[in-house]
């Protein structure tokens, strides 16, 4: 078990972090990419809503 500690902090210290550059203009990206995937099933959510409602509609 203690190997393996050994060998984890190694390998630990090999890793090419990324700048905090890198990793806000990613999170940047993912919050947009997140907006924009609620907008669009928010939007598809209203038309299957409207198209439900319609055919509802019809049947009475």
């Amino acid at each position: 078990m203690i190997k393996f500690i050994k060998e984890s902090r190694e390998e630990l210290r090999n890793v090419v972090w990324p700048s905090r550059e890198e990793v806000l203009n990613s999170t940047i990206v993912v919050m947009v990419a997140v907006v924009m995937a609620s907008l669009f099933l928010y939007g598809v959510d209203h038309l299957f809503e409207y198209v439900f409602n319609a055919l509802v509609s019809l049947g009475s």
